[in-house]
């Protein structure tokens, strides 16, 4: 594993793709995007390594992890062929596992980690919200955690307008069981991400969110 990593030519690779998303100016730039993507894989791979220490992680890779820059057209009116972020989800057992996961996500003045229910199987939802209904107490225990609070303040994601079929009104965790998505993220601005502490950083973030993340594959996935 390389030691060092330099995240500053991937934001700006990835400021000028924005500004140039186009497959000529792309193939002109690839030794930017080869260097861009292996300056992401060494971050990816280090965090793996910290995070395989309290997490099941073995022999995943950055490979394992790291999405694809080339975006899907076929059902978008936005036919821009290229991603203007780099992404990659460290999930226990590769990212097609099932499981939950780890997202980082490197973007000029859009970068973030995240994890949780982003497109939840209403399987998957309707798991979450009898876990809720039954007893809601070791979830909000982990939302009301001071290092979950210091980094992401509360969960986010969509929610539905009234109660979910099946409960009342009046359910005093209504709040929680109208959630759509569950899902966390914490913020970076472009000068954290090239600074030599944002590795220590991202860890702290990740490590953070790992009750969270717990707690959703427990009552969603077993």
């Amino acid at each position: 594993m390389a030691d060092s990593f330099d995240l500053r030519p991937v934001l700006q690779f990835l400021s000028r793709l924005k500004r140039n998303n186009n497959k000529e100016w792309f193939e002109k730039n690839k030794d930017q995007y080869e260097n861009a993507m292996g300056q992401f894989e060494v971050l990816v791979g280090r965090l793996i390594a910290a995070m395989g220490r309290i997490e099941d992680l073995e022999g995943l890779t950055p490979k394992d992890c790291i999405m694809r820059i080339y975006r899907d057209v076929r059902f978008s009116k936005d036919k821009s062929p290229y991603k203007t972020g780099l992404g990659a989800g460290i999930v226990s057992g590769g990212r097609k596992s099932g499981r939950l996961g780890y997202h980082i996500h490197l973007q000029p003045d859009a970068t973030m980690i995240a994890g949780g229910m982003w497109e939840p199987t209403p399987e998957q939802l309707t798991r979450f919200r009898q876990a809720i209904s039954r007893d809601a107490r070791s979830f909000r225990k982990i939302l009301d955690s001071a290092p979950f609070k210091r980094h992401f303040g509360e969960v986010t994601g969509d929610k539905l307008k009234t109660a979910p079929q099946g409960y009342p009104a009046d359910h005093p965790e209504i709040e929680l069981l109208r959630y759509k998505q569950v899902c966390v993220m914490e913020k970076f601005d472009d000068d954290g991400v090239v600074s030599p502490k944002f590795e220590a950083v991202a860890l702290e973030s990740l490590k953070s969110m790992k009750p969270f993340i717990d707690y959703l594959n427990e009552v969603t996935v077993g």
